[in-house]
């Protein structure tokens, strides 16, 4: 019996030290990204009854829950809103009861039958009506209320690779993991002389320091290398050794890329043609029809690096560092057989993500697929 206890105590811990290192690993969606899932939900799901929940057991994805838990707790309940923080969506029901907390993290994805797919990159879009979806782990199915109409509504939560995590909270934004992220750009940004001091005490790499979201919630890859392409400023240039001119510019930025990317629904084809996320995939060998041009009109160049095993896109005739502050142990400029993940532009996947080593992961997700 003691060691059973001593079982189930080592797993809780397991559990608990392997979400937070999925939640500061850096590989996933970034907000503009889930506030579109998030409206895509509330445009469908608002104001309507939980009437039947399937779901599909998964002991990864259902974070300190069994699916069936959580079919219990949701069910018969009505959709008030669905809300927002960093990477995490949850839904507002009513009641007393939990309330689930989402998180799609590396391929996660919400589907509405009959409904087109949201899809995160350019490029052709493969329809795939099969209902109900592959890799479900769970699908509401909703019917209107005395103020709603209309008929049923299906929506799915789908997880290929399973690094996504469906969570219940009494009160999402007190409790983990909600309560362990910085501040979030769209929603609750820091004034100028805050931010300023939580980044000239770091001494890390200020690309690094942006894609921590115990710092800023919801900053992905490339979002953080828009932010630092427009403040003129180098992924590695360490963050105590920027000017006050630069964290002004990075605080500014970091407002405008993020208002900017949601304001226009995370869809890449309306994205300002003068941002570096037109012209970062690839490595160059994609040809654009517009390349990107510096304020002298001239073509500027793109080059890329890894700062804590990221890809880092910059423009070097604007981003310059000293070479005292290169961090000679952690970058490296990408030469051109080199590729960035060849996943879903938008997705934000690191390449080489700083988890515990595949083998150790595994056999950690093993020992808590056996409970």
């Amino acid at each position: 019996m003691s060691l059973r206890k001593d079982r189930r105590a080592l797993n809780r811990h397991v559990q608990l030290r392997l979400n937070f290192a999925l939640l500061r690993c850096r590989n996933f969606q970034w907000s503009s990204e889930v506030e579109r899932a998030a409206r895509f939900i509330r445009k469908h799901a608002q104001g309507k009854r939980i009437t039947l929940v399937e779901t599909n057991e998964d002991p990864i994805v259902f974070s300190g829950i069994s699916h069936t838990e959580f079919a219990e707790i949701v069910q018969s309940r009505v959709v008030q809103d669905v809300k927002r923080y960093g990477k995490v969506f949850f839904l507002d029901l009513d009641g007393d009861g939990a309330r689930p907390v989402l998180h799609f993290g590396m391929t996660g994805n919400i589907l509405i039958k009959g409904e087109e797919h949201l899809y995160y990159k350019e490029g052709p879009k493969k329809t795939d009506s099969t209902w109900p979806p592959r890799f479900s782990k769970f699908i509401l199915h909703l019917s209107g209320t005395e103020s709603t109409s209309g008929s049923e509504t299906q929506i799915a939560f789908t997880d290929a690779r399973r690094l996504g995590r469906i969570r219940l909270c009494k009160e999402p934004m007190k409790e983990p993991p909600i309560s362990l992220l910085g501040f979030d750009p769209i929603q609750s940004m820091p004034d100028p002389d805050e931010f300023s001091r939580n980044v000239l005490r770091r001494s890390c790499p200020v690309k690094a320091l942006l894609l921590d979201q115990s710092f800023s919630a919801g900053v992905g890859n490339w979002v953080a290398d828009e932010i630092l392409y427009h403040s003129h400023v180098h992924p590695e240039q360490r963050c105590n050794t920027l000017s006050s001119d630069q964290v002004a510019a990075l605080y500014k930025n970091t407002s405008y890329v993020c208002q900017t990317a949601v304001s226009l629904d995370a869809d890449p084809s309306k994205f300002p043609d003068n941002w570096l996320f037109n012209h970062r995939w690839g490595k160059g060998k994609k040809k654009h029809a517009t390349p990107l041009k510096l304020p002298s009109g001239q073509p500027a160049t793109i080059k890329w690096l890894k700062v804590g095993g990221r890809t880092s896109a910059f423009v070097t005739e604007l981003q310059k560092v000293q070479s005292s502050h290169l961090n000679k142990d952690s970058g490296h400029v990408l030469h051109e057989g080199d590729e960035e993940s060849s996943l879903t532009s938008l997705s934000d996947v690191e390449e080489s993500a700083r988890l515990p080593k595949r083998k150790v992961l595994s056999n950690l997700l093993g020992l808590l697929g056996n409970n």
